[in-house]
């Protein structure tokens, strides 16, 4: 009957019952428990008024008690619960009289008791009022007529009597509550059972008829959510809703296993139609193709054989050739080739349709292996269509049927492939035709340009034809009268000849004899120049060793030296200097004979160079105690364009020689402006003078003008020669004024602007004048006669060819509180576009052409913000960035690397903040702007902990900590997930342990968030990583940090590099603990280094540099021991090559090194001592990955490591 019943008739006759019985045990309930409150209600009264008939007796008793306290003592103290009493006893009285007024006889009680109270107050108050007037003996005479006694006995009898009543009271009310009490319980113990049967009853009814049937449909529900499309209902007769919700759901059932089936169909075939899509594209070779797209599709379709044929043309008549197989094995009776209606290929093309076979006999075709062969079940031929046109035919066989699926796909897959095959038809044809194009264009080019020679020698011609003409005219009428003298002449002639035969033999022998001494001097030249640079091998070498073990004492980093030794190692280390700059100053006069002296030509600030100068000598004036001053004329630009290095080194040499020869008095510098393209350097001395006969011969190598061996001041006489020819490089001239004991006046010319494209400068004179003046003012030295004269620098000065033109920068209007963006950029155009549109937002720029100047311009600045290009002229980007991040006053500038190079993730493990592959867009430009302007305000930066301990995540916070920075810590990935996507950080630390999932799972899952491809990851576990691990994680995180005892230092380090943190802001201890941290680069300890080199004093002082830093140093003093080295030792991680060696130099061991592919890769630094133009370009074309010359600078070697050992 019940399942005939709707859900919700069922539901409503139970709901009634139960609510009908749920009212009848509620009005019993609540009758009873009526009954309770009302019994302890007036019980809880009985209670209130025995507690005011006791706190009234209580007020009795301390007016008493007052009373006589006081008639005894007098003390008004005592008279304070008397006074207390009296005025809350009217007060309890009628309290009493509320509380009794539904009892009669209490009232009664109540109208004796009052009177009865006033009486005894007013004994009481003049007993107390004699006790004030008449004293103590009035007062106890008062009390003794015992009148008080009375009254107060006579109220405590009434009191009592009404205790007694509301005692009695009580009993009867408690007994009255038990029993409501009793009812109530028995009505509650009785009712809850037989509700609670009733709805167990009802329950277990409807349960079995609707739960039970819903959770058999939810199960069902439950296992199609899981994907088990198997499951079904039994059939049901059932006329409610649950019979109808069972057949509904089977007939549901059947429907989602046919859209399932449909989609999953569907789903196959446009995953592996996009699949073979992006697999194709980048293809160009055909015959590759083809054998990519069999080798995928064979087992995609199940066919264990198959062959590529593509369309092709023998004598234009079209013909299909077999271009690739899978698993084809060729057979001496089976063409190659087909034409069109030829075979089931050629039919199949013909008719532009595919062809099936099902069913193949056994001697059709056999599908061999190692393990035997077997003849296909179906063979499939499938032409492939574009436009109409057959471009190709697949034939696949199979042991195993084709699905109708597979047959889709095929058809789909064909049209694909035909626009496919199309493109590299039409790239092929493109590019012949892009290649018979310039072939043409250059023999079209060719034939204009004789075509044109041509015309021009027809035009010339055709002149000389009418000239001819008309002085054949006028010949033939002198030609009588020349007749006539020619013979009078011809004898003449011939003695004139005889004379020109003898001189011209001389002129040919005097010509042979000059080019002999042309060769000789050009020889000379060369054996001098090889002489020097040789020379300069030979002192470079021990002075590296001698340098570099110098500097190591001097540092005394193991604090095991004395004051005095460190002062020793000092003196050395500043001789060994001295000695390397006289060296340079041979190889610069070399460089200058031989032509191969070299300008950067550079914007120069003035200010900037006088400040350099200011520096150098301010301490030389201060130790001789003479004066220092530089003048500089406010009408000077303040900027000229020259070879900075060059003039500073002209200058130094001059002020070098004023301070030397000057005891008393002072040295000048004065710059001033000459003429509109002129400036001119005055250096005044108040020095020894010059004797005017001197004068000429101090400018000339070696020379002096006391070359005596007792002269008194010292010097190799090359200052003065090297600054002429120098300044002769620079387009200027050298003026020398002086007299003996009146000190001299050097005055260097120069142009404003060095021209670079043309190879003649118009400079003034560069013969130094040989007028001897005393000059004491700048008035008198600008009065020199400026004689112009034009120079031909192009044999001796090679100007860099690319160097930009000046690019006007906001250096000189920087003011506190500017956002500065330094541009490290050698492309002018690119510099300038960058320095717009870092204008239009808000930025002071600074642009940089060369890698030097921009690190000397971050140091000097300190920029906010850093752009850098990572291919430079002199030193790569990747050097520029790790001396930046190396150095504690720039390592917290962000840096965004502009490069052509592929290579982001290097830059970001560096330290760079961003990384744009160039070209560039301007959108992506001004986004990166963006992005500066946002991190510069954004002065706290976010990191985020991902730790599932949280103690140690704790720890991190703490050690991190500080103003600068907000950490978050989390215990999962899924956590981790979630606050990335929700808010912003600027660097993760990353435990590999965690609950929920891998840390490399974690790594991944953040890779394929876009917005999150340039958050700095650290690696910061105490797993033990294997090598494939390691690999991994290389590829994935910017740091790995394995926890260790120095592992907090490293993993401060490492946050503070990627958030840019100010190394100088940080805590004292954190400060400490990252500079003691710096003393050892992790990148450089515990790499293995080998070193080549034929002198063991270098090999002994690099390798002390080197083992500080905990590098593992192995040496060899040959090219061929180095080679068994490293053939002994592959695990070696870089190489420092010497050049210069016996046996076989650098250049041939780096070649023999190259051609070991397991050493391709090994990174090989060259380091020579000769600083040739040309030497780098050949260590390069051996093999070397860069090059460093000797004596070393232990900086530049340190930055070459880091560079190389990071790739």
């Amino acid at each position: 009957m019940l399942n005939r019943l709707k859900i919700g008739t069922k539901i409503g006759v139970s709901f009634a019952l139960s609510l009908a019985t749920l009212t009848t045990i509620g009005l019993i309930s609540y009758q009873s428990t009526n009954e309770l409150i009302e019994t302890s209600r007036k019980e809880s009264h009985t209670y209130q008024v025995l507690s005011q008939l006791e706190d009234l007796n209580l007020q009795l008793t301390n007016a008493e008690t007052g009373q006589r306290g006081y008639i005894i003592t007098g003390e008004q103290r005592y008279l304070e619960p008397y006074n207390a009493a009296i005025q809350v006893l009217n007060q309890k009285v009628r309290e009493i009289q509320r509380l009794t007024a539904d009892n009669p006889n209490q009232q009664n009680r109540l109208d004796i008791l009052q009177p009865l109270l006033t009486e005894r107050m007013a004994v009481m108050k003049e007993v107390v009022e004699l006790r004030q007037s008449q004293g103590l003996e009035a007062s106890q005479k008062a009390v003794l007529t015992d009148q008080g006694k009375q009254l107060m006995d006579n109220i405590q009898k009434i009191i009592q009597a009404m205790k007694n009543e509301e005692n009695a009271l009580l009993k009867q009310r408690s007994e009255k509550a038990q029993a409501a009490a009793r009812q109530t319980l028995a009505s509650i113990v009785y009712s809850i059972p037989l509700f609670s049967l009733l709805l167990a009853l009802i329950g277990f009814t409807l349960t079995r008829h609707i739960s039970v049937p819903l959770k058999q449909v939810s199960d069902l529900a439950e296992k199609m959510a899981d994907g088990d499309l198997s499951v079904s209902l039994p059939d049901s007769d059932r006329q409610d809703e649950i019979g109808v919700l069972t057949r509904t759901f089977n007939q549901m059932i059947v429907n989602l296993r046919n859209t399932t089936q449909t989609n999953e169909e569907q789903n196959w075939l446009k995953s592996n139609l996009a699949e073979f899509t992006q697999m194709l594209q980048g293809q160009r070779n055909l015959e590759s193709a083809c054998r990519l797209i069999l080798s995928n599709l064979a087992p995609l379709v199940g066919a264990s054989q198959g062959v590529f044929y593509v369309m092709d043309s023998i004598n234009d008549q079209p013909v299909l050739k077999l271009l690739s197989g899978y698993a084809y094995k060729e057979r001496k009776n089976l063409a190659n080739q087909f034409r069109l209606g030829e075979g089931l290929v050629g039919q199949s093309a013909l008719e532009k349709q595919r062809i099936l076979l099902t069913e193949v006999p056994n001697d059709y075709i056999h599908i061999s292996s190692g393990l035997g062969e077997a003849p296909p079940l179906n063979i499939i031929v499938l032409p492939i269509l574009f436009e109409g046109q057959v471009n190709a035919v697949i034939e696949l066989a199979s042991f195993g049927s084709f699905s109708e699926l597979h047959l889709i796909f095929l058809e789909q897959l064909s049209e694909n492939l035909g626009v496919f095959l199309n493109n590299i038809a039409s790239q092929l044809q493109t590019q012949q035709l892009l290649e018979e194009s310039v072939a043409l264009t250059e023999e079209l080019q060719t034939q204009q340009e004789e075509l044109q020679q041509s015309n021009q020698r027809l035009e010339e011609q055709a002149h000389e034809l009418e000239e001819s003409q008309f002085l054949v005219k006028q010949s033939n009428e002198e030609l009588q009268q020349l007749n006539e003298e020619l013979e009078e002449k011809a004898e003449l002639l011939e003695v004139q000849n005889r004379e020109v035969a003898r001189k011209n033999q001389e002129v040919e022998r005097a010509r042979r004899s000059l080019e002999e001494k042309a060769e000789q001097l050009a020889l000379s030249s060369k054996y001098k120049s090889e002489f020097l640079a040789n020379m300069s091998h030979e002192l470079r070498t021990p002075l590296n060793s001698l340098l570099i073990l110098a500097r190591l004492l001097a540092d005394n980093s193991l604090n095991n030296l004395t004051d005095k030794q460190v002062e020793y190692s000092r003196t050395i280390y500043s001789a060994g200097t001295d000695l390397l700059e006289l060296i340079n100053d041979i190889l610069d006069l070399a460089k200058i004979e031989s032509g191969t002296m070299s300008l950067d030509i550079e914007q120069i600030t003035l200010a900037d160079l006088e400040t350099s100068l200011e520096q150098t000598f301010r301490q030389v004036a201060h130790n001789k105690e003479i004066s220092f001053t530089i003048e500089r004329d406010e009408k000077l630009p303040p900027t000229i364009y020259n070879d900075s290095k060059r003039l500073q080194q002209v200058l130094k040499n001059l002020l070098a020689n004023a301070f030397k020869f000057t005891e008393q008095g002072g040295v000048k510098l004065q710059i001033f402006q000459v003429d509109n393209s002129t400036i001119a350097f005055a250096v005044s001395d108040t020095g020894i003078g010059i004797p005017a006969e001197k004068q000429k011969i101090i400018f000339e190598a070696f020379q002096q003008a006391d070359g005596t061996t007792s002269r008194k001041y010292g010097g190799t006489g090359l200052g003065l020669s090297i600054s002429r020819e120098l300044a002769q490089l620079l387009g200027g001239r050298i003026e020398l004024l002086s007299q003996p004991a009146q000190g001299s006046t050097f005055t260097l010319y120069l142009p404003r602007q060095q021209e670079k494209n043309s190879p003649n400068i118009t400079t003034p004179s560069l013969e130094p004048s040989t007028s001897i003046r005393t000059t004491s003012t700048i008035k008198e030295v600008s009065l020199v006669e400026n004689r112009p004269t034009t120079v031909d620098i192009s044999p001796s000065v090679k100007v860099l060819p690319n160097l930009p033109h000046d690019i006007p920068d906001d250096r000189e209007i920087i003011q506190p509180g500017d956002r500065i963006l330094l541009i490290i950029e050698d492309d002018d155009k690119f510099a300038r576009i960058l320095l717009d549109m870092a204008r239009q937002q808000g930025f002071k720029t600074i642009v940089a052409l060369q890698s030097k100047q921009g690190l000397a311009l971050a140091e000097q600045f300190k920029p906010n913000a850093i752009m850098l290009d990572i291919h430079m002229p002199e030193m790569d980007g990747w050097t520029v960035l790790d001396r930046l991040k190396h150095k504690p006053d720039t390592r917290h500038i962000p840096v965004h690397i502009l490069s052509v190079d592929e290579r982001q993730q290097r830059g970001l493990q560096l330290g760079a903040i961003t990384y744009l592959q160039k070209p560039v867009s301007p959108e992506a430009l001004t986004q990166v702007l963006t992005e500066i302007k946002g991190f510069i305000e954004r002065q706290v930066k976010n990191l985020l902990i991902v730790e599932d301990d949280p103690v140690q995540a704790q720890s991190i916070i703490e050690l991190i900590g500080n103003g600068d920075v907000q950490s978050t810590a989390v215990g999962t990935g899924a956590e981790a997930l979630s606050i990335l996507r929700s808010h912003h950080f600027d660097c993760m630390v990353l435990d590999l342990g965690l609950p929920d999932m891998s840390g490399f799972a974690l790594i991944e899952q953040i890779k394929l968030e876009p917005r999150l491809l340039k958050l700095p990851i650290i690696v910061y576990t105490g797993k033990e990583l294997s090598r494939q691990e390691e690999t991994q994680l290389r590829g994935l995180a910017e740091t790995i940090i394995i926890k260790n005892v120095r592992s907090p230092e490293r993993l401060l380090d490492e946050t503070a590099l990627f958030l840019h943190r100010v190394q100088a802001n940080l805590p004292t201890p954190k400060r400490q603990m990252l500079e003691q941290l710096h003393q050892t680069d992790p990148v450089l300890a515990n790499r293995k280094i080998l070193i080549v080199d034929d002198d063991l004093r270098n090999i002994f002082a690099l390798t002390s540099f080197l083992e500080s830093y905990q590098m593992q140093v192995l040496f060899a003093e040959n090219g061929r021991d180095g080679i068994e080295k490293l053939q002994t030792n592959p695990e070696i991680n870089i190489v420092l090559m010497d050049i210069m060696m016996p046996e076989m130099d650098g250049y041939e061991t780096t070649r023999a090194i190259r051609q070991q592919q397991q050493f391709r890769s090994l990174p090989i630094i060259a380091l020579t001592a000769k600083a040739m133009p040309g030497d780098k370009e050949k260590c390069i074309e051996a093999g070397a990955s860069d090059y460093i010359t000797k004596p070393v600078d232990t900086e530049q070697l340190l930055s070459l490591l880091r560079v190389w050992l990071y790739r």
